[in-house]
């Protein structure tokens, strides 16, 4: 990698995508990152992808305009419902972060795993594809998050509702546990606890730093 300090984007609706920023920092310091929200609708879960495109298009634009060479979209919902439009709209190269759904269904063993998303993730087209490609001889538990975002940006964590939903899909027979909204990173630890040893949690921090690296080299 060039000594020329990259400028890259990361964004989410909130909280979310200082997670990941956090974690890109520890491991590629070099980059100039600015971490852009749209802290004025946070969160996204339950609005339409119509209404969500709207207020993120200036936002990429500011982006773009400030210098970023990459954009990371740490946003589930946003990623499964508009990177086609988004990529017609913006000539500059994304990291989508999506539902790990391949690697949930490849590491399973009971063949039942859990998906914890808001929605409008779970509503998406590009959602029910991954499921259909990769995870038809499975079973997919989809508990209730709906009102996980908002707990966490208010900083209100009910660790109770937490832990029904997590149980819920435990006591079903789920041994993998897919983190599919950034937020979530934020309760990653509880969800940790609750699950013991009885499930893998997955996010995909580690799997956007290796496709931001892959990216930067060819930039380069």
């Amino acid at each position: 990698m060039e000594s020329r300090k990259m400028k890259i984007g990361v964004f989410d609706s909130g909280l979310g995508g200082l997670s990941v920023a956090n974690a890109i920092k520890k491991s590629i310091p070099e980059l100039d990152i600015v971490v852009q929200q749209d802290k004025e609708h946070v969160p996204y879960g339950t609005r339409s992808p119509e209404e969500i495109l709207s207020f993120i298009k200036p936002i990429f634009q500011e982006m773009i305009e400030r210098g970023c060479e990459v954009i990371i979209i740490a946003c589930n919902t946003v990623s499964t419902n508009l990177m086609p439009e988004l990529r017609r709209l913006f000539k500059v190269s994304f990291i989508a972060v999506e539902p790990m759904i391949k690697y949930a269904a490849k590491i399973s063993k009971s063949k039942t795993i859990t998906v914890c998303a808001t929605p409008t993730t779970l509503a998406s087209a590009r959602y029910k594809d991954l499921k259909k490609r990769y995870a038809k001889n499975l079973t997919v538990l989809e508990p209730d998050c709906s009102d996980w975002a908002h707990m966490i940006e208010q900083r209100q964590i009910d660790e109770r509702r937490i832990k029904t939903a997590i149980e819920a899909t435990l006591g079903a027979g789920s041994d993998v546990i897919v983190l599919g909204c950034t937020h979530y990173h934020w309760i990653e630890k509880e969800i940790k606890n609750i699950a013991e040893t009885r499930a893998q949690i997955l996010q995909p921090e580690p799997i956007v730093i290796g496709q931001l690296k892959q990216l930067l080299k060819q930039l380069s």
